[in-house]
């Protein structure tokens, strides 16, 4: 990770640590560097970059700034306003986008925002880019072989346009739909949307679709993007499907990269079983490349076990969709991803997203005419415990060797009964103390022993 960016994008407080002059200097060096690249290899147009954003307040800023940074600097900007991160890898990829940009803190609360980069073949952006962008936010820019104190601006017809491209989102709301096998005509669905990106598109999809919709929180005001909303608060979902009766529900955060379910009953059905449930679908229909799926760290024992009794191999890769999207390309391998429910379909998208997600569940359910409680159900779960530790040095904290000594000793007394696992968030300044043994009472016991020299030693925030 580097000094602004981190395992997903430029995220902070908006105009605290993420600041309208951050997004403008971000744009202008987008603009100047592809349009650079191009004059290099003799080609003369102006660079094309596509921007989308989710329902934030501060978004509409930050939209704007990048534009007027790229524009300066003669890119051309085109607005795929309020839409999902995986349609502004898709349309990058489809469209042959220079690059493409989302605004969005995903599942963080309204205040914070972030800057998503993502390169022409929609992946998320190479890290040689990103430190270049970095150098540049701290005046330090040296590439093409000098030093930058200052980057030109365009001039007369060299200035950038703005391009209207809602067209551009509609056309990825057709590809989802094409991707449809089944008619899900008497299935009832309900969609938790987060008052988030996934608002005015996940309803489009399922109803074409033959579904009959069942939304809440699809009322963005700037302000309520994920409050007590979509995939980390899965309750009003819960409570909605059984006080309707329905057959499923889904729920995804602000950017709708992430999808997380919740079957007939009632429960959770988290990016675990997610993985686990679409993993043995393409074992028995001889579609999953290398017999394999990625996940990460994270994810829980009971889903490694049920992968070992179904004959599927796995892989462990450290925790961000990145790192997974990473391992599956050198790879080949089909399928990936993580318990947060950001899941990855390398068949049909370069990133993790959360609509697809919730269609290739209701693929499975549909072709095995099954309800998700039943198809979920081999996946038993050890009782976790996680405790989010709000810390302003990570490193230092993580490095102290009395924090280190109180995991090792966690560790000698799970031994092969569970795990403990600690490490810093990549989008917050937290530390996750996670926990996995036989009973809860033991992972709490075990993780407050952790988090507890952490409070003792002065670097817990609250």
């Amino acid at each position: 990770m580097g000094k602004y960016f981190g395992t997903d994008g430029f995220r902070g407080e908006a105009n605290v640590t993420l600041t309208a002059d951050h997004a403008y200097k971000v744009g202008r060096f987008l603009g100047w560097y592809y349009g650079e690249l191009k004059r290099r290899t003799g080609d003369a147009s102006a660079p094309r970059i596509v921007i989308g954003k989710d329902t934030r307040r501060s978004s509409y800023m930050f939209e704007y700034t990048l534009i007027a940074g790229l524009t300066a600097s003669g890119a051309d900007a085109y607005m795929l306003h309020v839409t999902t991160t995986p349609s502004v890898a898709y349309i990058s990829r489809i469209d042959g986008f220079d690059c493409g940009i989302m605004i969005s803190a995903s599942h963080n609360p309204y205040f914070d925002n972030g800057i998503k980069l993502i390169n022409a073949n929609g992946e998320k952006m190479d890290e040689g880019t990103v430190l270049l962008i970095e150098s540049f936010l701290d005046g330090k820019l040296e590439v093409f072989g000098k030093k930058w104190d200052e980057l030109p601006y365009a001039t007369k017809e060299n200035i950038g346009k703005t391009v209207d491209y809602a067209s551009g989102r509609n056309r990825y709301i057709g590809y989802l739909i094409s991707l449809g096998m089944y008619s899900f005509r008497g299935m009832k669905v309900g969609l938790d949307c987060a008052n988030g990106s996934a608002w005015n598109i996940a309803k489009s999809v399922f109803e074409a679709l033959g579904a009959t919709t069942y939304v809440i929180n699809a009322q963005p005001d700037g302000l309520n993007i994920n409050e007590n909303a979509g995939s980390t608060h899965l309750e009003g979902l819960q409570k909605l499907v059984k006080d309707k009766n329905l057959d499923v529900g889904f729920a995804y955060d602000g950017d709708a990269d992430r999808c997380l379910c919740v079957d007939e009953n009632g429960n959770a059905v988290t990016g675990d079983h997610i993985l686990y449930i679409y993993g043995l679908y393409m074992k028995e229909r001889n579609k999953l490349v290398s017999n394999t799926v990625v996940a990460t760290v994270m994810s829980n024992f009971g889903f490694f076990k049920a992968l070992d009794a179904a004959g599927i191999k796995y892989a462990k890769t450290a925790v961000g969709d990145k790192y997974v999207y990473e391992y599956m390309s050198a790879h080949g391998n089909r399928l990936g991803g993580e318990q947060s429910g950001h899941i990855i379909f390398s068949k049909y998208a370069t990133t993790g997203d959360g609509i697809l997600t919730s269609l290739k569940i209701m693929e499975v359910m549909m072709a095995k005419k099954q309800p998700l409680s039943k198809l979920a159900e081999p996946v038993r779960f050890y009782p976790q415990e996680l405790v989010n530790v709000r810390i302003a040095d990570k490193e230092k904290a993580q490095n102290d060797k009395d924090v280190v000594a109180a995991i090792k000793k966690v560790e000698k007394k799970l031994k092969t009964s569970g795990r403990i696992l600690v490490r810093p968030s990549g989008t917050e300044p937290l530390i996750r103390v996670m926990v996995e043994a036989e009973s809860k009472e033991f992972c709490s016991s075990c993780a407050e022993e952790v988090v507890s020299v952490l409070r003792k030693k002065g670097y817990c925030q609250d």
